[in-house]
């Protein structure tokens, strides 16, 4: 476990996992992941210059690749256009100057 990528590496540094079981192995822990989770885990295809476009700009940003792709697919389904990203940052960054 790398402390980079996970947040409460410091408080669980000492437990032992070796033997732990997957969420889906056990039929509660899922049910719960799934009811409270709020997200799902799919498995998809894109295309190399996709994946590596976010990958280089979540690098670059100090962020997750996969939380990136996520916020682009939520922009798209809610209508937004880059303009519209571009404003809504700039009219933040006014407010907050």
């Amino acid at each position: 476990m790398n402390s980079n990528s996970d947040e409460a590496f410091e408080k669980f540094k000492e437990y032992d996992f070796a033997d732990a079981k997957p969420v889906s192995a056990v039929p509660i822990l899922a049910r719960l992941q799934a009811e409270q989770g709020g997200k799902t885990r799919i498995t998809m295809r894109v295309d190399n210059s996709v994946l590596s476009s976010f990958k280089a700009r979540a690098e670059m940003a100090g962020a997750s690749y996969q939380t990136m792709m996520n916020e682009a697919l939520r922009q798209f389904i809610e209508g937004k256009q880059l303009a519209d990203v571009v404003r809504e940052t700039i009219r933040q960054e006014l407010h907050a100057a």
